[in-house]
């Protein structure tokens, strides 16, 4: 349903109490009993799964697929599926200036951005009660699987043209994707830059944030917003670049100390992060977790424009008693 996502944004950072942030969609294959494959090829089936966590937990908001591999599928990539781990590009399609050139910009509905486009159109007449997120790649971050992830972190020394070219493409392609789920009735995507995380503050800039605050300025309106995700370890110094973009909620992973990031938001725009996906939500304890988040929290809740969150996406075979108990020590950390 429509929605003010300004007045969401401004009442979240108005709240004593806010609600928990997590890019937490996978783990739904365990409540339905299916894999991570019958997940990503069914649009009934991720809606359906959005609603299963929507009903269990009390977050902000629901949160689609993190599915870095889609994209690029679209643009010709080979990709890994698995029974019970998210979708991974092989290799690359673009090494050379002529393969940039003549690398073609998909259309809409190509590969599975169908699928996960009627997922949204399901799960926002499902889901009423919060804010739906869809989730899609950043720019850097879909180039670089383009190009090859490693690869496109010394073609931006060594031919900066064509990463720039590809930059191009792949931006013109996510704005249009982004424009078809606001059609379709989402809140809001996630944008997940990892990537970027990863490049020095002025390469972040020139081949990340630029590119990510044309999408924002063609996409985001009063009823739709921008979520920024990137989980590198370079996001403090690559912060007022960040800023820049435009994205009202910024999203981070745990490889920062978010302590060292809060100081440097500003107050109107809401900061998320970063319980450790890996080592807490799908490995640790349930008392574990609830001593990271309460950690986490007695550091970062002096700061009205923090959320809790996980750090990244929560992964698939992810325990939900540690998912429960994540939610349970935010309640008692606020009642406390």
């Amino acid at each position: 349903m429509k929605r003010n996502m300004k007045q969401w944004v401004a009442d979240t950072l108005a709240a004593s109490s806010k609600k928990p942030m997590p890019v937490l969609s996978f783990p739904a294959i365990q409540m339905m009993d299916i894999t991570v494959k019958e997940l990503i090829s069914s649009s009934d089936l991720q809606a359906k799964g959005m609603k299963l966590v929507a009903d269990r937990v009390d977050a902000a908001a629901s949160v689609s697929l993190m599915d870095l591999s889609l994209e690029a599928e679209c643009f010709g990539s080979t990709i890994r599926f698995s029974d019970d781990e998210v979708p991974t590009v092989i290799g690359s399609v673009v090494s050379t200036e002529e393969e940039a050139d003549a690398l073609e910009i998909p259309e809409i509905g190509a590969g599975r951005t169908a699928i996960y486009i009627e997922a949204i159109e399901k799960a926002v007449k499902m889901i009423e009660d919060r804010p739906v997120f869809a989730g899609v790649i950043g720019p850097f971050s879909l180039a670089g699987r383009l190009m090859d992830v490693s690869e496109a972190m010394v073609y931006c020394y060594d031919e900066p043209d064509m990463v720039h070219t590809v930059l191009e493409k792949v931006t013109q392609f996510i704005i249009k994707y982004c424009l078809e789920y606001k059609r379709v009735g989402a809140n809001g995507v996630v944008i997940a830059e990892p990537l970027a995380g990863l490049l020095s503050p002025s390469l972040a800039e020139e081949f990340s944030s630029d590119y990510m605050k044309k999408i924002v300025d063609a996409v985001q309106d009063d009823e739709f917003i921008v979520v920024y995700h990137n989980c590198g370890n370079s996001v403090v110094q690559q912060i007022d670049s960040i800023l820049k973009i435009g994205a009202p909620v910024l999203h981070f992973g745990n490889a920062i100390d978010m302590a060292d990031m809060m100081p440097l938001i500003p107050a109107d725009v809401l900061a998320a992060g970063n319980v450790d996906p890996a080592s807490q939500f799908r490995n640790g304890t349930v008392d574990s977790i609830k001593k990271e988040t309460k950690d986490l929290m007695e550091k970062c809740c002096k700061y009205p424009n923090f959320v809790i969150s996980s750090g990244c996406d929560i992964p698939p075979m992810s325990k939900w008693e540690n998912i429960d108990a994540f939610f349970e020590a935010v309640k008692e950390y606020y009642a406390g």
